[in-house]
């Protein structure tokens, strides 16, 4: 078995299950993380479940893959949540939700990972946003809020870890071509495939973009 361990958060989702086959097809050693056990079930190779919007959790689950099967070259992760609704509707609920899962979880999951990264001098952590985290959107607000954390998390990850030999990027898609999306079909006729975005993070994940850090790559397509 591949020493290259990737850790995909949101392994059970279509995007996290495509990604997870993609770097596997890439000869790491991949170890798909989800809340959902049962979600888990249709991802071949290891599997690990837990709620990475817990930090205890997050840490947990981090410190057992690496007991196990060594420090990881690799985190990408990909959970997200969707709250639609505009400004003046959003409720605290709908904030800490937004929050816990978009910037929470990517921070837990960083601060959990860091330290085995740091120890052997490199790793690539891949986090997923969202335009709406780059460019004001209306009816999305308390998304729209979480992503904005999250898309300035990763720019003050990227000064801290860089030095340690830790890259850490992203990708902004729009939206996914995903059955769970319910929107109009000229809406979805807009929508990107988890394939496609999934080369962007297989290539943020990779060798070939050592040069690169701090970068959020918007994946909107048409």
């Amino acid at each position: 078995m591949n020493d290259r361990v990737a850790i995909v958060v949101g392994a059970g989702d279509l995007l996290g299950r495509t990604v997870a086959s993609k770097l596997a097809a890439d000869s790491f050693n991949v170890v798909g993380v989800d809340r959902s056990e049962e979600a888990l079930r249709e991802l071949p190779g290891r599997t690990v479940v837990g709620d990475a919007t817990d930090p205890a959790v997050a840490k947990a689950l981090i410190d057992r893959i690496v007991a196990e099967g060594g420090p990881p070259a690799v985190l990408v992760n990909t959970l997200g949540a969707v709250t639609m609704g505009d400004a003046l509707a959003a409720t605290p609920e709908d904030l800490r939700l937004m929050t816990d899962v978009s910037a929470g979880a990517a921070l837990w999951l960083t601060q959990a990972v860091a330290p085995h990264m740091e120890h052997v001098g490199s790793g690539s952590i891949v986090h997923v946003s969202a335009r709406p985290g780059l460019e004001p959107t209306s009816g999305m607000a308390a998304y729209s809020l979480g992503k904005a954390a999250l898309t300035r998390l990763i720019r003050v990850l990227d000064l801290e870890l860089r030095p340690t030999g830790i890259r850490v990027n992203a990708v902004a898609p729009q939206l996914i071509d995903n059955p769970k999306n319910h929107f109009p079909a000229e809406v979805m006729a807009h929508s990107v495939t988890p394939e496609a975005i999934t080369q962007v993070i297989a290539f943020l994940a990779g060798d070939a973009s050592a040069p690169v850090s701090g970068a959020i790559l918007p994946t909107y397509g048409a």
